[in-house]
């Protein structure tokens, strides 16, 4: 069970706060510079599906109500940041998740995906309870978003799941084969089970192994939960954040049997490799160790289970 967390719009980010020292990034922020990918390259690489972005630049960018400058941790990590992080790994593309510093403001995110397209996609955060909620989100697909975050916060999550707004959603996301990109924590599995079977069509992410292991302990009964959901053919589960969970230290092996169990339960083509960056390169972590955990770590995974999980999953719920 994860300990009470400080009050913000995105816990886990909170929760990243208790885990992670917190220090500054001294790289010199930039605006959005122009592509360093062309999209006519003949190969792609690999794809990173889920980090986030954020600028010091707070004129432009303001930060949410409830956020000061002190929390953002790193100070900066841009677009360029990120990719110096990601291209020595060979990896592309990024799929970026709104950072909870702008809360429903989503337009540092879409300002990257407009600059350069071919390098990322986008996984919104909106007010679902606010009116024109369905077509905020087909704006936003037009703008290179495949995909919402969602997160109880602090509701209940049967009250928060089962909304009228929330299943509202979740019908539109059907229809626009856009993603519900759940941020949840192990208890809340059995009742997205519940949903995803009220809604067979919506596709469905599941970030951070539903936060599995965020404790130091990889329970059997919530791996059991986790791949129960595989059941429902448009669920998908981010293979992530190995920073944060079971021993949280490279090379990060001891989460290979629930990787195991996963593919076993889910198949190749319905997971995804991704870092949480800044976060994976935090505090002595580096990117290539979570890149390197799946490459070359761990001995069970074929060359197919590696090109379906570095990136032809992602690109299939998000690129195409």
């Amino acid at each position: 069970m994860i300990a009470a967390l400080r009050t913000s719009s995105n816990p886990w980010h909170s929760t990243r706060r208790e885990l992670l020292k917190q220090g500054a990034v001294t790289l010199a922020a930039a605006t959005l510079a122009q592509p360093v990918i062309g999209a006519d390259a003949p190969d792609r690489g690999f794809i990173d599906a889920h980090s986030h972005i954020w600028t010091p630049d707070l004129e432009r960018y303001p930060l949410a109500p409830g956020f000061e400058k002190p929390d953002m941790q790193p100070a900066s990590f841009t677009p360029e940041e990120l990719l110096a992080q990601a291209r020595p790994c060979g990896v592309d593309r990024v799929v970026l998740i709104q950072m909870s510093y702008y809360r429903y403001d989503n337009r540092y995110m879409l300002d990257a995906i407009r600059v350069q397209p071919e390098t990322f996609r986008g996984v919104a955060v909106i007010d679902h309870h606010a009116a024109g909620a369905a077509e905020t989100m087909k704006t936003l697909k037009g703008r290179g978003v495949r995909g919402f975050r969602i997160n109880p916060g602090k509701e209940p999550v049967e009250a928060w799941l089962f909304s009228d707004a929330m299943s509202a959603m979740w019908t539109f996301g059907a229809s626009e084969r856009l993603a519900m990109c759940g941020l949840i924590n192990p208890e809340a599995l059995p009742a997205f089970d519940r949903m995803c079977a009220k809604h067979p069509e919506t596709p469905v992410v599941i970030d951070h192994f539903a936060r599995i292991g965020i404790d130091g302990q990889i329970r059997t009964v919530d791996v059991d939960n986790l791949c129960r959901l595989a059941r429902h053919p448009r669920v998908h589960v981010k293979v992530s954040a190995f920073y944060a969970l079971g021993e949280k230290q490279a090379p990060y092996t001891d989460l290979g049997p629930m990787i195991r169990r996963l593919l076993s339960a889910y198949g190749r083509e319905r997971l995804m490799w991704a870092t949480d960056c800044p976060y994976q390169v935090e505090k002595g972590h580096n990117y290539r160790d979570s890149i390197e955990l799946i490459q070359s770590r761990l001995d069970f995974l074929s060359p197919d289970d590696k090109a379906w999980l570095l990136g032809k999953t992602a690109e299939q719920v998000f690129f195409s």
